[in-house]
């Protein structure tokens, strides 16, 4: 069982330093997107310079380096998944040397009487993904361990937000009624596709993770409703939680 076979006793067979070499840092912080409008956004409206290039047969993922505020971030899009998002996390580190990343996104929501209209600071991950079982003990929840933060600053910056557990799914089209139903009584208020993974990567290799979340779509108790998804406004929050996300990344660890 994929629960039962966790190994970290031995080494791995490929690492990212096999395929890109090993290279200096170049910053302490790194914020992930996964709209490619931010950084398209980001390219129009910041000094940006191209740092390195995560390297994938789907098409490549530049990184890119600004200066923030008079600090230096880095920032890329990341592939969309658990597995994806962790494969990229681990080579942008080997490629800048970041230990400390922001992420930020969209995702769904299981409860909209409490996400309507402010910011999701997911403070637990349910595990119904694969990769993060390759990394750390199995458990059915791992803690988003930069929770805390994220919610002062977002309360510093009077943003409205709310806390809870999200669920992370590999199965974007098994979402099922009854799953949802069972994991908003355990007190999920979204579901993602990433967090657990990452988190339990970053777990791993000591690096520190804070995320949040806006919901652009909702599963609710009988079907699925389309909020905000695929829409301008949608973009226009992507930009405003990327803003975030970089004065977030200021506060690294």
């Amino acid at each position: 069982m994929i629960h039962e076979t966790l190994d970290i006793q031995t080494e791995p067979l490929l690492t990212p330093e096999a395929v890109y070499g090993k290279h200096k840092k170049i910053c302490d912080v790194c914020v992930v997107t996964f709209s490619y409008k931010v950084i398209e956004w980001a390219l129009q409206h910041l000094e940006c310079e191209q740092a390195a290039e995560i390297k994938c047969c789907n098409g490549n993922h530049p990184i890119y380096l600004t200066e923030w505020k008079g600090k230096k971030v880095a920032f890329y899009m990341t592939l969309v998944s658990a597995p994806g998002a962790a494969a990229c996390l681990e080579e942008a580190h080997c490629l800048t040397g970041c230990r400390d990343y922001v992420l930020f996104g969209s995702c769904g929501t299981l409860n909209s009487q409490l996400t309507d209209g402010k910011m999701i600071i997911p403070t637990w991950a349910y595990r119904d993904e694969g990769l993060s079982y390759h990394y750390i003990a199995a458990s059915e929840y791992i803690e988003m361990k930069g929770w805390k933060k994220v919610a002062a600053f977002l309360e510093g910056k009077k943003v409205p937000n709310v806390t809870g557990r999200t669920w992370t799914t590999d199965a974007v089209y098994r979402e099922t009624s009854g799953k949802a139903e069972k994991l908003r009584e355990d007190g999920c208020i979204a579901v993602e596709m990433e967090l657990a993974g990452m988190q339990a990567v970053c777990e791993y290799y000591g690096f520190a993770l804070k995320a949040f979340l806006f919901a652009s779509d909702c599963l609710g108790t009988e079907e699925w409703h389309n909020e905000l998804l695929g829409s301008e406004r949608e973009w226009d929050i992507q930009v405003k939680c990327f803003l975030l996300a970089l004065d977030l990344a200021l506060l690294h660890d």
